[in-house]
């Protein structure tokens, strides 16, 4: 398990408006301006937003004239999922572990 990874992917998806932001994008690349369209706040402070979440590898940026398009990165987000799926399968299976020593 490895920890640090998750710890950063959920850093970056723990501020509100990056959790926006991942949504906005889920239906397909945007421009920042169709992204910004959706917020009330500047174009640096989107770009840092962003940088955040390129950072944590859960979106991913190409550059075409002025403009950054991004779009998610489907194979992080099934690797968050799956490790999160992990620790909870995890503590479940101690808890009936638990339940079977209550048993015998």
């Amino acid at each position: 398990m490895d920890y640090l990874r998750l710890s950063k992917i959920m850093k970056a998806m723990a501020e509100p408006n990056r959790l926006q932001i991942l949504d906005v994008i889920s239906t397909g690349e945007k421009c920042a301006c169709q992204i910004l369209d959706h917020f009330d706040f500047t174009q640096p402070t989107l770009s840092h937003h962003m940088k955040v979440l390129m950072e944590a590898g859960l979106v991913t940026a190409r550059k075409a004239g002025q403009w950054q398009y991004y779009s998610l990165v489907p194979e992080r987000l099934a690797e968050f999922q799956a490790l999160t799926a992990q620790i909870f399968k995890l503590d479940s299976e101690k808890r009936i572990d638990k339940k079977e020593l209550l048993i015998k």
